[in-house]
């Protein structure tokens, strides 16, 4: 049987768990439809390169790697400008769709490309798959990035392990959690595993994040513990935090930060768990509070695990999804599937703000699951506990968590 044209694959990025599992379903898809699906390695660099990888996706190929974790094609962040632009690859394929798995560079840069195609006279169409383990796109809200739930699960079970090792040596733990601004995944692992305080950047709503109330947040739950008997535990806390420090408050923390060429500090090349021990220890020697701690980072752990049931099916649904808007002739968007499987496209300029970028969906700290969370399963000091905190506080209103946020207890009602 004749090709009906190629449908082309690439994916841009960090890895996710269902990236093989968009991959495999799309291809099988298209195969059955009559198309050839060819994969493209690394990304935009890939495609745009004379000298680029690609990989003929075969149904049986398609088949083994649905499955699996990681990535079949090879991935980059590269972005590329206007002028690297070209035509090439598209002719000499007979290219009908562009299908990208990625963040909203990788579509934006798909939409960008597209335009390019159609002032040449070459017609493509582009569908886009939302991914992300931080689960902050713009998708509805019952609706969840593609491996964010399988990035959970692992994440849940190294901190359930890390968790248990406190208890057994009586030490506290600082759990820095992925998350590039908002805090879904610090947020869903430290309310599955019932750690005593999760941090993270949306709950500031009422106050500047400053690495000293961070500090007194963790301390007001350590001594809360302390005063219920317990003397371990673990703190969840959202590197997306740091994304909302002013670089004064970075470079006045004491930390010795290597800075590049405009004077930023280098912060994705360096331990955020390290950096929050570190200055947990600093504030618990000055206190005369003898608590061990120790750092542990979550984030590359848990981007090429195996997807869980969960993706394997949503990734599924989102592969399938694509033929679905594509045999609509629908182009420029992103995918998206509820859960009864209705598929529908979600247009780039409809969630983009001024700025043309796209504005992360943060975790909705008002909402009841927040407010549940903060106000029955995390441990902290209020003014019921002063008297008793100044055991080990001079100033045990310092630590008060309501305080510290500029919330008052009708917050959490």
């Amino acid at each position: 049987m004749k090709s009906k044209g190629t449908i082309a694959i690439l994916c841009g990025g960090g890895p996710a768990p269902g990236i093989n599992t968009v991959i495999g379903t799309a291809a099988k898809s298209f195969l059955l439809d009559g198309y050839r699906v060819l994969g493209i390695h690394g990304g935009y660099k890939g495609l745009l390169s004379e000298d680029g990888e690609t990989k003929e996706i075969t149904f049986t190929k398609a088949d083994n790697i649905f499955k699996t974790g990681g990535s079949y094609l090879k991935m980059s962040r590269h972005k590329p400008k206007d002028d690297e632009f070209s035509t090439r690859f598209f002719i000499e394929n007979d290219v009908k769709l562009l299908i990208t798995i990625g963040g909203d560079d990788t579509a934006s840069t798909a939409n960008r490309i597209s335009k390019f195609l159609a002032t040449q006279n070459v017609k493509i169409q582009n569908i886009h798959v939302p991914k992300t383990i931080d689960n902050d796109l713009p998708l509805d809200e019952d609706q969840y990035t593609f491996g964010y739930m399988s990035a959970k699960e692992e994440g849940s079970r190294i901190t359930t392990t890390v968790y248990e090792d406190a208890r057994t040596s009586d030490n506290w733990f600082v759990i820095s959690v992925m998350g590039r601004e908002a805090g879904h995944l610090a947020f869903g692992i430290g309310s599955a595993c019932h750690l005593p305080m999760i941090i993270i950047p949306e709950m500031f709503n009422k106050t500047t994040i400053t690495f000293d109330k961070i500090i007194r947040l963790m301390i007001s739950s350590i001594v809360k513990r302390k005063l219920i008997g317990v003397n371990y535990g673990a703190i969840s806390i959202s590197e997306g935090v740091f994304h909302f420090l002013s670089e004064q408050e970075i470079k006045n923390s004491g930390i010795n930060f290597s800075y590049d060429d405009h004077g930023h500090p280098e912060l994705g090349i360096i331990s955020k768990a390290h950096i929050f021990n570190l200055l947990l220890q600093d504030k618990l020697t000055k206190l005369d509070l003898k608590v061990k701690s120790r750092p542990v980072e979550i984030g590359y752990e848990v981007r090429c695990v195996q997807p869980a049931a969960f993706d394997k099916m949503y990734c599924a649904m989102l592969g399938m999804g694509v033929k679905t808007l594509f045999d609509q002739g629908e182009s420029g968007c992103m995918v998206t599937v509820d859960s009864v499987g209705n598929v529908k496209p979600l247009y780039l300029k409809d969630v983009e703000g001024p700025d043309g970028k796209v504005k992360p969906r943060l975790v909705q700290i008002t909402h009841p699951k927040a407010k549940m969370v903060y106000r029955q399963n995390q441990q902290y000091l209020t003014p019921a506990d002063y008297e008793d905190a100044k055991k080990y506080l001079k100033n045990p209103e310092e630590y008060d968590f309501f305080k510290i946020l500029n919330w008052s207890p009708d917050d959490l009602k």
